[in-house]
């Protein structure tokens, strides 16, 4: 019989998952708040821990983090208010398997447990994919990194060289390359592979949380900060913190963070006492931090800059690398196929000359969506161009003026432009209807918009004022009418 440690503050809430789970034949312990729970944890292994996120002695970082120094194969679902997600997904990022948000429904929690019980405790995506492309394709906790390229084998190289050392690693790389796959992997074959590897977006940080969440906090140091917190620092104490899009890092932050590179020491906010730190600090970013003539183009303290650079790794865009699209195309259809119980077998000749002629605007991420959303839609064995997303179907009939007289085709053709003009504009049967004419209006402006955001349908929505499935709608409609 499988044990669940049901840990909540809420006597009545502990007794109702208690019946509710024992119908199912699950052992339950109880915990009042964290500290019984790490007793019980001395004397017992549960299979599962069910954890509120707030208790009254401690929040949930602080005892998943002793949870984890206890047994580390533990999986731990947190149970958290809607409000708190975002700091819910950050504790996964510490090691949590999952969470579910409140108010509960027993089905999704006992699905939610079923799932986390079902997984060894090494299991990861990758276990998913056939011994044919995984003996040619790296995974990193389930995600694809390397092609078969001679700029990746470069790439794999200069991680081997770097990994063993405890050099601070800058990775430059356009959304979506894969920066955070490539510091899981000099983690991986570092000496620190044992200890924890923390992963934080700085994008995500505001100015009024940046320094709780990267160095913790006492209870009581400020409005609102009811417990104390560990910060993710502390967490990545004796591994490796990655920080991605470091130049979204607060300036005033950036100050507090020399003076962890330089001293090994950090300081809780509201703190009087330093904690000593051995952390291997790797950062990223899609834009040049520093340029010897242009000086800061980023707003990024030079004093800092030059703390880190002690190795630089530059990830080249999948555009650079199309003899790697078809391998990665292949992969991330295994695992859609293990994810939705599929068996597509492969991709049509035209997706595959599609795939090649594309210029990835998202790199690795946009190619892996478009494979999940079009093997979502394909009910027989191979996938075709009409589960694709419309710029991608249509890319080769996209025109674009390049700003210089030349008007720059999907496929790569030239040819002088007609007109001066910004706007991407496509072949289609001309209509002379009012109604007609006023979808040709609303098709250019569309195209544009998501010409200047290179396709990011998030951005773009936001720009038209429509919402994304709206703007998803509407790409569908145009896809309809010009294959008419």
């Amino acid at each position: 019989m499988q044990k669940i440690l049901v840990i909540d503050d809420d006597r009545d809430m502990r007794l109702v998952l208690a019946k509710y789970l024992q119908k199912f034949n699950y052992q339950i312990l109880e915990a009042g708040n964290g500290k019984s729970a790490l007793e019980i944890l001395e004397k017992e292994v549960p299979d599962l821990i069910l954890c509120d996120f707030k208790l009254g002695d401690m929040d949930g970082t602080a005892l998943l983090v002793k949870i984890k120094s206890k047994n580390a194969q533990i999986p731990v679902i947190f149970i958290t208010a809607y409000g708190d997600i975002k700091v819910a997904v950050d504790v996964m990022r510490l090691g949590a398997f999952d969470y579910v948000t409140k108010p509960l429904f027993p089905e999704e929690i006992l699905l939610t447990i079923r799932k986390a019980l079902t997984k060894t405790p090494l299991e990861t995506t990758s276990s998913k994919v056939p011994s044919e492309i995984k003996s040619t394709t790296p995974v990193v906790s389930g995600q694809y990194i390397f092609g078969d390229s001679p700029v990746f084998n470069s790439l794999l190289e200069q991680i081997k060289r770097v990994a063993p050392t405890n050099y601070s690693v800058i990775i430059y790389g356009e959304t979506g390359s894969g920066k955070e796959a490539i510091a899981q992997e000099i983690h991986k074959r570092s000496k620190r592979k044992n200890k924890p590897f923390v992963a934080i977006d700085c994008g995500a940080l505001s100015k009024e949380l940046a320094s709780s969440e990267l160095f913790g906090h006492e209870k009581g140091s400020f409005t609102g900060a009811m417990f104390q917190k560990i910060g993710s620092f502390e967490v990545a104490n004796g591994g490796t913190i990655f920080l991605d899009e470091i130049a979204n890092l607060p300036y005033d932050v950036q100050g507090s963070l020399l003076r962890v590179v330089q001293e090994r020491k950090m300081r809780r906010v509201g703190s009087t006492k330093d904690t000593d730190l051995d952390v291997r600090i790797i950062i990223a970013s899609n834009q040049t931090l520093w340029d010897s003539e242009r000086k800061n183009i980023s707003n990024f303290r030079e004093d800092l800059y030059h703390r880190f650079n002690e190795f630089t790794i530059i990830v080249p865009p999948l555009r650079e690398r199309k003899e790697d699209i078809k391998i990665f195309a292949q992969y991330f259809l295994e695992l859609t196929n293990a994810d939705l119980g599929k068996s597509v077998k492969g991709f049509a000749p035209e997706v595959e000359t599609i795939f090649q002629n594309y210029i990835w605007y998202g790199n690795l991420r946009e190619l892996k969506n478009v494979i999940k959303r079009s093997v979502l839609l394909t009910d027989g064995e191979m996938v075709d161009v009409r589960t694709l997303p419309f710029e991608i179907s249509n890319f080769s009939k996209l025109q674009f003026d390049d700003g210089l007289g030349t008007v720059i085709r999907g496929d790569g053709a030239e040819k002088p432009a007609p007109t001066p003009t910004s706007f991407p504009v496509v072949e289609k049967p001309q209509e002379t209807s009012l109604k007609s004419a006023g979808i040709d209006a609303e098709y250019e402006l569309i195209l544009s918009t998501l010409k200047k955001v290179k396709f990011n349908k998030t951005k773009a929505a936001r720009i038209l004022q429509i919402d994304r499935k709206t703007l998803y709608n509407k790409l569908d409609q145009y896809q309809l009418l010009n294959h008419k």
